[in-house]
């Protein structure tokens, strides 16, 4: 399947998002979060997500499907591209808002940056999983094979590019789901 590696990475996703809603739950308690499991989750959303998982979506993914005439102007490419983007600011708030509460122990935005990813990124792995990836194993079931490979590569050339590995974020996940219980 040519999507495989793809939905691999949205089950860790999916771990951390789940980690993230007892991060909420905590701060609203008015518990303190450590900064550490902080760090973790900025390290996970900003790099894994952001940088491997949508570096191999739109670097190997949607320009297979652009081949097989799906349109990248318009479409679900289109609106994948929108939803990176968003993702991507949704995590630098975050970063900003634990910072303010590192620094004060306001959590108000924290709070609310959390809870906005948490609700945006279960949207997209939900339109992904079930539209897009379904859309993508059948225009590209002949080059299932050449996908995997390609996916393969992106990942550790975007993984490199960060100097950590697939083991070292599956790690953080570990840790996180850990922590969370």
């Amino acid at each position: 399947m040519s999507t495989s590696s793809l939905r691999n990475d949205h089950n860790l996703i999916e771990k951390v998002l789940s980690s993230m809603k007892a991060t909420v739950s905590l701060l609203k308690d008015g518990k303190v979060v450590p900064e550490s499991i902080l760090l973790q989750t900025i390290d996970f959303t900003k790099n894994f997500v952001d940088v491997c998982h949508h570096g191999k979506e739109e670097e190997t993914l949607f320009p297979a499907l652009a081949q097989t005439g799906m349109p990248t102007k318009m479409g679900p490419i289109a609106r994948m591209l929108l939803e990176h983007q968003i993702t991507k600011e949704i995590a630098s708030k975050i970063e900003e808002s634990s910072k303010i509460y590192i620094t004060n122990g306001n959590s108000e935005e924290l709070i609310h940056n959390i809870e906005q990813y948490i609700q945006h990124v279960t949207d997209h792995l939900y339109k992904e999983n079930n539209r897009l990836f379904m859309m993508a194993d059948s225009r590209l079931e002949s080059y299932s094979d050449q996908i995997d490979k390609s996916l393969t590569e992106t990942e550790k050339n975007k993984l490199n590019e960060l100097g950590k590995t697939r083991e070292y974020y599956e790690n953080i996940v570990e840790q996180l789901s850990k922590d969370q219980n």
